[in-house]
Order: structure tokens, then C-alpha cells, then sequence
């Protein structure tokens, strides 16, 4: 697989694809569990503290995947009817954040100050190993952008705190639509002042390079673990059907270092690590 010609700006899906947002967001609310827990002065009830109490790792672990889909459910809503009012990706996870409190018993662990605060745990994604190095190689050539559904602030914040030189920072709330709307993918291709097939369009998942590919992008997808909601048998109807243009499995691969090198770029060292010190 390769790309068709040699794209002008390279636009990135955030998180997942950018950032690890399974680990961050446990790790966050784990330790803030812990923290309300052994508080002087947090008056919790019983029931709560019990509650609290039970929850291991895993759970919030859970807890975050719950958060995670509760967000694609909601940017999938929105772009299929236009005619919903609008919310920003800040104001869904903390709404969401609240539902999800009073779904698992835990209402009242923190106080509403505290969950605005936690809600915006996404705003500090910790990113991949190779993905600040990987831009940063792939800046020699290509404009890189976010395109992502995370609003401006949020993208803002998370380039700055994962050291990523994005040349542009996207997002679809400038075209008051969230992926997969072909407002956002066509909004950012005009906004660079480029054509369709002059962009290619990086994501850990499939149904995004699947929405890009249809609307003329080229598409590269960089498997990152724990990411692809697609079963077996859809990777590989896409593998099949082409609609990715190249392809970066997980195995074996440095991310964006990989993607770097297979479009021309001299990588003098691929692993991310040994070079976190001079990116």
C-alpha cells in the first residue's frame, strides 16, 4: 500500500491516534478516588465511600471506556442530525461525567468544583511514544493538522502538554460539525486552501479513514492498541476493498516514525525512546 501522490498537509485524528487516552483518564480518575478517599475534610456517605472503596484499577478502567463511547455516541448523534443544538466535546464530558457518577453510585465522591476540574482530564492526554517525534519528522515535508471532534481549547491544550508541533490546529467545531460529517473533512481541506487528494487523513480508526477516503483524502491508518472498535472481519473487507491508502500495523512499527520513513523521510534513530531526550 501506498499513498497515490505525495500529499501537502497530513491531518491527524487526536485521541487515540495522538494520545493515549485509556491510560491517562484511569490512571486520573483512580487517583482522585483515592485522594476524595483519604481526604480530612471530604464529607462522603457511607454508601459512597463504600462504593469508592471497591472500585480497583480495572473498574475505572471500565469506567473510562464507558466515558470514551459515551463521547463517540454523542459526536455520531450530532453529525447525522444537524438540526440538534450544538454542544462543544467540554460540555459533553462533563455532562457525561455526571450521568456516568449516578449510573455507577458514586454522586457526591467529588464535590461539583472537583468534577469540572476532573471533566477536563482530556485537555492533558499524555501522547504516544512516537508521537511528538513523528510530527516533528513529518514537518520537514507535509503540514500537519489536528482533525479531531475536540474543541479548539481542548486541542490547543493537548499540543502544548504532548510537545507536538502541529503546523495547524483543526477542529470540527469550526465547521459546526463533528466527524464523520463531510463538513469537517472538506471545512478543513478549504480552511488549508488545498484540494481533497492533496490531504491525507492519519487515524487509528477505520470508520474515520473510511468517512476521509469518500470524500477524496487520501488515508493512512496507524494501528495503536486497544483502538480499533472494528471486528477482524471488517479489517479485513478494508484491507480488501483499499480504501487505505497505507497502512501502519501495530506490530512491530514506531507509530508516526514509521509513517515518516514510508513517506521519504530520513528517521536516523525509529525508536521514539532513545530520542525523548533531543525531540
Amino acid at each position: 500500500m501506498a499513498l497515490h501522490t505525495p500529499p501537502r498537509a497530513l491531518l491527524f485524528d487526536v485521541f487515540g491516534t495522538c494520545v493515549d487516552w485509556r491510560t491517562t483518564v484511569t490512571l486520573a480518575l483512580d487517583a482522585q478516588s483515592h485522594a476524595a478517599l483519604n481526604s480530612a475534610t471530604a464529607s462522603l456517605a457511607s454508601r459512597v465511600r463504600l462504593r469508592a472503596s471497591d472500585m480497583t484499577l480495572a473498574h475505572w478502567g471500565d469506567f473510562a471506556q464507558q466515558w470514551r463511547d459515551s463521547y463517540k455516541a454523542f459526536t455520531q448523534k450530532l453529525a447525522a442530525d444537524p438540526t440538534l443544538p450544538w454542544k462543544t466535546i467540554d460540555e459533553h464530558h462533563l455532562d457525561s461525567l455526571k450521568e456516568l457518577l449516578q449510573e455507577w453510585q458514586l454522586e457526591g465522591l467529588w464535590v461539583d468544583e472537583e468534577v469540572r476540574a476532573l471533566s477536563l482530564v482530556w485537555h492533558r492526554l499524555d501522547p504516544w511514544a512516537d508521537s511528538a517525534y513523528g510530527i516533528k519528522l513529518l514537518n520537514q515535508l507535509f503540514w500537519t493538522a489536528t482533525l479531531s471532534n475536540g474543541n479548539i481549547s481542548l486541542l490547543s491544550d493537548l499540543k502544548a502538554h504532548g510537545k507536538m508541533e502541529f503546523t495547524h490546529v483543526l477542529s470540527a467545531e469550526l465547521f459546526g460539525a463533528y466527524k464523520p460529517s463531510p463538513k469537517v473533512y472538506l471545512g478543513a481541506v478549504e480552511k488549508l486552501g488545498l484540494q481533497p487528494k492533496e490531504c491525507a487523513m492519519v487515524a487509528a480508526h477505520l470508520g474515520d479513514l473510511k468517512a476521509a477516503k469518500s470524500h477524496g483524502l487520501q488515508t493512512i491508518y496507524v494501528e495503536r492498541s486497544g483502538e480499533e472498535d472494528w471486528s477482524n472481519e471488517d479489517v479485513e473487507k478494508a484491507k480488501d476493498e483499499g480504501w487505505v491508502d497505507l497502512w501502519i500495523d501495530y506490530a512491530g512499527n514506531s507509530g508516526f516514525v514509521t509513517v515518516a520513513a514510508k513517506l521519504g523521510i530520513e528517521v536516523p534513530d525509529k525508536n521514539p525512546k532513545r530520542l525523548s531526550s533531543s525531540a
